[in-house]
């Protein structure tokens, strides 16, 4: 079984999934086509994501190490991104069952009514598997700890799944049924409830109330998301070249000397070196930031365009057999990633949070490889802000300011997962790389850290009870679930009961 389900893992995402809906399709009573060409959709929405995404860690990671180098950056904790955290999760004795467990779990809850939700986020399993195996790794080797762990995240994950269904269904118009219980996002809504309460209270900030559409009519083409983008990242181009437009002979020569050792004979005019590096440079970044921004909306249309035929079939055989209940099909946030509200704030915070990042007291951690992952902050922001770009985009910036003190601080128990990892797998991912120490001169190697799932309030609560406090951090978690499964039960079997009552 460890074998079938780690071979399933490695296939990635856009291959797992389309044999799963596909399967999914045919359960609830779709035709074999319909449900294989839902499959496809999502399958085909992965791809397109990983590559839109990943335009991001591929051109941004030098530009970005330049700015840390014009302000003589030392930060010790290296991000590897989240592939490296879900190797790492995967490739452990933890990672290797976690999702038949906890698919296990989920069945058990729902049919003792804990939950209303069907997990069917296959992939993002590896969130639960991130978690378990730190805590595996820091209490010994422990397989019955880090499955505590990754089983106290995953039944945290599906109450808070059902508890935000309503406010989610309700401002994602088009998604009735649909659930988000992929741990990272839902770490967020703490921060939503909280920091929108407080803004609420604060007189005259109710003015400010603008969302996407708002700031197009307010800023014209400087609102679009496209637009921005291209700002953003022509303006870290710029950034990145401050030490040049400080030396501009100096870093003619540089240039010129590599020129020569293809070509003894080249010579670089001042001209040359502005045309060839420095504007091409800075409206390449712009414009493939650009591009991002218009792209996401069109790759996400397509996970809706897979989701739909399924979540309506759904919907109608549950309204059929179970009278009076209702079920949640838990989904990836990757489905509304691409609303214009997001896609601003998590334009707006790049560059603020690469700035907090080097500011921050204590803060260890450069965002680098771990950009693509700033749009999965917002999806569950949204409902609770309504859109309203400002308040999404402070609780967004705190809830990450705070996420790089958590990375931070789990990244020593980060890196002894992930040196265990490639000296037992030889996974590259899970390879760390090394930085010369200033003061001793010798190679030391970086600690490790991500975004996702390493910034998350879920993650790094059950990490610090776990490690810190043990057996009794242990038994305040187990309170805390079973608190929180109860009073998931208890409104669960209310609303089924008031069903049944207008029913009759």
């Amino acid at each position: 079984m460890e074998q079938f389900f780690s071979y399933i893992n490695q296939m990635g995402a856009p291959v797992m999934m389309p044999i799963l809906f596909t399967i999914i399709g045919l359960c609830i009573g779709l035709k074999f086509g319909k449900s294989m060409k839902s499959g496809l959709y999502v399958g085909v929405g992965f791809v397109g994501l990983g590559v839109i995404t990943g335009l991001l860690t591929d051109f941004f990671p030098e530009p970005i190490n330049k700015f840390s180098n014009v302000f003589d950056i030392d930060l010790h904790v290296f991000d590897m991104g989240w592939p490296a955290a879900a190797a790492v999760a995967y490739n452990t004795l933890v990672g290797a069952l976690i999702i038949p467990v906890c698919l296990l779990i989920n069945f058990l809850l729902l049919v003792t009514k804990c939950t209303r939700t069907v997990n069917i986020d296959l992939w993002n399993y590896w969130h639960f598997a991130f978690i378990g195996a730190v805590v595996y790794f820091v209490m010994g080797h422990s397989l019955a700890w880090g499955y505590f762990a990754a089983i106290i995240c995953y039944i945290i994950t599906l109450v808070m799944a059902d508890r935000t269904a309503e406010k989610f269904q309700g401002y994602y118009s088009d998604l009735k049924g649909i659930s988000i219980p992929q741990p990272f996002v839902q770490g967020f809504t703490p921060f939503a409830v909280a920091i929108n309460w407080l803004l609420d209270k604060i007189p005259g900030f109710s003015k400010l109330n603008i969302d996407a559409d708002g700031l197009k009519k307010k800023f014209g083409v400087l609102g679009e998301p496209i637009v921005l983008g291209v700002i953003v990242g022509a303006l870290i181009g710029a950034l990145a070249h401050i030490n040049d437009f400080a030396d501009m002979e100096a870093f003619r020569a540089a240039k010129e000397a590599k020129l020569q050792e293809s070509n003894p004979l080249a010579v670089l005019s001042m001209t040359d070196l502005w045309v060839k590096y420095i504007i091409k440079d800075i409206l390449f970044l712009g414009v493939t930031m650009g591009a991002v921004m218009e792209l996401i909306p069109r790759i996400t249309k397509l996970f809706i365009d897979g989701l739909m035929p399924i979540s309506d079939k759904t919907r109608e055989l549950v309204s059929r057999k179970f009278k009076g209940k209702t079920i949640h099909i838990g989904m990836s946030p990757a489905l509304v990633i691409g609303h214009p509200t997001t896609l601003v704030c998590s334009v707006l915070l790049i560059p603020v949070i690469l700035v907090m990042a080097v500011i921050l007291p204590g803060n260890q951690f450069l965002p680098v490889a771990s950009l693509a992952g700033i749009f999965y902050v917002f999806p569950m922001i949204l409902p609770y802000t309504k859109g309203n770009v400002v308040k999404t985009f402070i609780i967004g910036l705190i809830a990450i300011v705070i996420g790089l003190l958590f990375v931070t601080d789990m990244g020593k128990d980060f890196q002894s997962a992930a040196n265990d990892v490639f000296a037992n797998t030889g996974d590259k991912a899970a390879k760390i790389e090394e930085y010369k120490d200033k003061v001793t001169g010798k190679m030391v190697q970086y600690e490790a850290g991500a975004l996702d799932f390493a910034s998350s309030l879920f993650s790094w609560v059950i990490y610090k009870f776990t490690s810190v406090w043990k057996y009794f951090g242990a038994g305040i978690l187990t309170l805390i679930t079973f608190g929180m499964l109860l009073w998931n039960r208890h409104r669960i079997v209310a609303e089924e009961k008031a069903n049944k009552q207008n029913q009759a």
